[in-house]
């Protein structure tokens, strides 16, 4: 039987070898691939430490690292909203105060709210688009930029 010293980094690159091929016959987004380089770091550390138990937890961090690390290129990059060039729209239906009416806004039908809460804005009126709050448009009604 080998010296325990020697067959822990032995295990843990024989672990780490099987992981990485293993991703080349079942693809799994490189998750596997990261648990086997884990594992083939674990086994340079059991060269140095004898704990199993260590080198579990060694082998645990990178692999929850390494898939993090991994993984991260498939989460899309949130990129900020902002208004088109076009910033006027045109109400479908009435804004009362405070709540929620319908815009025409580059072609498309969205919820709008006035910025002003005590402002009413009557339908067919032209409005500036000056914000938005989730998927609802900020809007001001057109004449308040020339009496302002």
């Amino acid at each position: 039987m080998l010296d325990t010293a020697m067959s822990l980094p032995l295990f843990w690159l024989i672990i780490g070898v099987i992981l990485c091929l293993m991703e080349l016959f079942l693809p799994t987004a490189f998750v596997e691939a990261t648990l086997g380089v884990s594992a083939l770091l674990t086994a340079v550390v059991a060269l140095f430490v004898p704990q199993f138990s260590l080198q579990v937890g060694v082998w645990m961090v990178a692999s929850v690292f390494f898939t993090v690390w991994g993984l991260r290129r498939f989460v899309p990059k949130r990129t900020p909203y902002t208004l088109a060039d076009a910033t006027e729209a045109r109400t479908l239906t009435a804004i009362p105060p405070g709540e929620t009416g319908r815009v025409i806004y580059e072609g498309n039908s969205w919820p709008a709210r006035c910025e002003d809460r005590n402002t009413v804005i009557a339908a067919n009126q032209i409005v500036i688009v000056v914000g938005r709050q989730g998927n609802t448009l900020m809007v001001i009604p057109e004449n308040a930029l020339q009496n302002g």
